[in-house]
């Protein structure tokens, strides 16, 4: 990852994923003007995923759509 979006992605404001469990399987999710992050929140200073808004509008129609699925 490139530094400067590491350095956006750590001053973000993180959220709790609504379909996080409690047992400790959570992810946070941050918006930036022109890119989305997530990391996992037992570890806030750990590595980050980073997508564009693309990226990010994409992997959601995937969700939405049922690609993700297990059966």
């Amino acid at each position: 990852m490139n530094e400067a979006r590491r350095n956006e992605s750590t001053g973000a404001g993180w959220r709790k994923a609504t379909f996080s469990d409690h047992g400790g399987g959570c992810v946070e999710v941050a918006f930036g003007e022109n890119w989305v992050g997530l990391r996992d929140s037992k570890n806030p200073t750990g590595p980050t995923l980073n997508f564009s808004n693309s990226e990010w509008d994409a992997f959601l129609s995937g969700v939405y759509a049922g690609e993700f699925d297990l059966t």
